[in-house]
């Protein structure tokens, strides 16, 4: 919850010497205030994280706010990047000064917070400083749904984004370490930038997906066929896939290391980390028949040696 007028109608800004310089004095309804009882650990002290965390929250932008962190004259407070894009308080619509809450930046110093991901299992505490880069490479972060064919915004750890693949999105669930799956369109020709559904494959325990895109690579329309690892990096270093297309005496091989969930399908397809193929020769093994694709691509996965 961002922090509301209730916590600090209290707060004043009278004309000083201090106010010159941007800073906003100390007063007797200061010393009063929720802010100051945070400090001073009063009700609302630090140990509180709760109100802690709502008295750090933009209320325009809901992230944490980091020194300098700004106020309205009435007190109302705002991260420095927002202070860039409005020119009045989002509160109480007062013009915006060059007022530093320094009571706040005080606080952000002398606290510290569990995790956010706790939730997801990370047991680690950290300065409010240091919380933010945590947070960023936190391990326990959730993963982002790895569905291409729309931008699908759901996030969760694996099981969850597992549940919901197989509820919301329908993909086809696999057992085993060896695949064959054939990817079809009616209409090759006219198909660019697009994905096909999303198979999954279970296989040592985790999950593999396997991503099928067709893309201009300059002016040469391709088909791209690459694996995603459904867990972290390190995690997705210990094994190695296979991928395969081909026929009428022909073929096409891809080996490589699955890339993790934390890297989008469009980033690992930027990357050009896969199986390309052109799409005439798609075609081609297809059967031969140039107006529609019917492309199988057989693959296997393997944990290499620790």
């Amino acid at each position: 919850m961002a922090p509301g007028g209730s916590k600090y109608q209290d707060i004043r800004n009278p004309r000083s010497a201090d106010s010159d310089y941007g800073i906003a004095p100390e007063s007797a309804e200061f010393t009063n205030s929720p802010i100051s009882a945070a400090i001073t650990g009063g009700k609302h002290g630090a140990g509180s994280n709760s109100v802690v965390h709502e008295l750090l929250e933009c209320p325009v932008c809901m992230d944490p706010m980091h020194p300098p962190i700004q106020q309205c004259p009435n007190g109302h407070t705002l991260c420095v990047k927002c202070k860039s894009k409005v020119h009045v308080c989002p509160i109480c619509r007062h013009e915006l000064g060059n007022i530093r809450c320094l009571a706040l930046e005080k606080i952000s110093e002398s606290i510290e917070l569990p995790c956010r991901y706790q939730i997801y299992g990370c047991q680690d505490i950290f300065t409010y400083h240091m919380s933010l880069l945590h947070e960023q490479n936190c391990k326990f972060r959730p993963y982002n749904c790895p569905y291409a064919r729309s931008e699908c915004a759901v996030t969760g750890d694996i099981q969850h984004l597992i549940a919901h693949l197989k509820e919301d999105h329908k993909v086809d669930m696999h057992d085993g370490c060896t695949f064959n799956h054939v990817f079809v369109e009616s209409n090759p020709q006219e198909v660019e930038n697009a994905a096909w559904e999303l198979p999954i494959f279970n296989c040592f325990g985790h999950q593999f997906c396997l991503h099928f895109e067709a893309f201009n690579l300059g002016l040469a329309p391709v088909y791209m066929a690459f694996l995603l690892f459904m867990g972290n990096e390190d995690d997705a270093k210990r094994y190695s896939y296979s991928l395969e297309v081909g026929g009428f005496g022909r073929k096409l091989t891809w080996q490589g290391v699955p890339r993790s969930l934390r890297d989008s399908h469009k980033t690992v397809r930027d990357s050009l980390d896969g199986l390309i193929i052109q799409r005439n020769i798609a075609l081609y093994f297809s059967g031969g028949v140039m107006n529609e694709l019917e492309l199988e691509v057989v693959g296997r996965i393997w944990r290499d040696p620790l």
